[in-house]
């Protein structure tokens, strides 16, 4: 009887610890949606909505320079168009930029799509051609180096250069993306507590625009379309791996020292892309991954070098 007495104890007990579990997750669950959708309210609008497949893509253009740059985002940059700032002030002066937010990314809206490297290339080429862009360099960040390597071999007769920052290679690591678990983190509102003012991940810009890029980062980090995009990652880089940039295509990489030292072979598979390229060139700056952060106008200065000693451009 005893033995029985302390089975239906303990029994209560786990019971009654699970209720608390489950109105904890409930709890954090409801108030992450009501938050998520106050701090909506909060964000300031800018760019223009470009139509695309019956969704909106947001594009924000700045300079009126004869050339035109383009500019993508690394993988689940909440915010690209605020992100690039300190790129955007030193390119306007000499440029017509244009910096397109990929479905899922800032303004733009969620895709139904799967986010194959297929789709997102058709997408941005899409938008640039509703908005008469046909001739432009491609300059991206961090996974743009696949898209960016699928789009100038796609479309080699707009394409005039490429430029990347601490681009991705085709033929490197691509962990396993647990796409269940970081949405069920998103869903309970953990990022939330993680995108604390004091840690994040921005440019230096002033207090509003950061205001303004944590706000989007509640509401972009691991959306459905970041979500889907890490998922067909392997994909999109298994697919790359017989590609090569257009050889007439010039081509700059721009590294960070930290990438170079964290990353096993991050210089040579750099330097074996532009290998057999008419013009190519590898440089490298101290710094970390966004190096658009702290060394957009050392960036500029040799983008303007290297483009105005090109053999050729379209």
């Amino acid at each position: 009887m005893l033995i029985k007495k302390i089975g239906r104890i303990s029994l209560k007990i786990i019971i009654s610890f699970l209720l608390v579990v489950i109105i904890i997750v409930a709890g954090m669950f409801v108030t992450n949606k009501i938050l998520n959708r106050l701090d909506d309210k909060k964000i300031t609008d800018y760019g223009q909505k470009i139509s695309v497949d019956d969704k909106k893509i947001n594009v924000s253009i700045h300079g009126n320079g004869q050339e035109t740059i383009v500019l993508l985002p690394g993988f689940g940059t909440a915010a690209p168009a605020l992100d690039f700032t300190p790129l955007v002030n030193e390119l306007k002066a000499y440029y017509k930029v244009v910096v397109v937010e990929p479905l899922g990314y800032g303004l733009s809206d969620l895709p139904t799509s799967e986010r194959s490297t297929k789709n997102i290339v058709s997408e941005i080429h899409e938008t640039l051609q509703k908005l008469d862009i046909t001739s432009y360099t491609l300059m991206g960040h961090s996974i743009a180096g696949i898209y960016g390597l699928d789009y100038s071999r796609t479309y080699p007769d707009e394409v005039t250069a490429f430029v990347g920052i601490d681009t991705s290679f085709p033929t490197q690591s691509v962990d396993p993306f647990p796409a269940s678990s970081y949405k069920l983190l998103r869903d309970l509102g953990v990022f939330r507590l993680l995108l604390k003012p004091d840690s994040l991940m921005a440019p230096d810009v002033d207090s509003r625009t950061k205001k303004q890029i944590r706000l989007i980062s509640l509401k972009n980090t691991m959306n459905a379309a970041i979500l889907s995009e890490g998922e067909q990652m392997e994909a999109n880089f298994n697919a790359a791996k017989n590609m090569n940039f257009p050889k007439e295509l010039p081509v700059l990489f721009f590294l960070a020292e930290a990438s170079i030292k964290d990353t096993e072979g991050w210089e040579p598979k750099h330097e074996e892309q532009i290998k057999g390229l008419n013009y190519g060139k590898v440089e490298i700056f101290k710094g970390e991954h966004y190096l658009h952060y702290t060394k957009s106008k050392e960036m500029v200065k040799s983008y303007r070098d290297f483009i105005k000693n090109a053999p050729s451009t379209k």
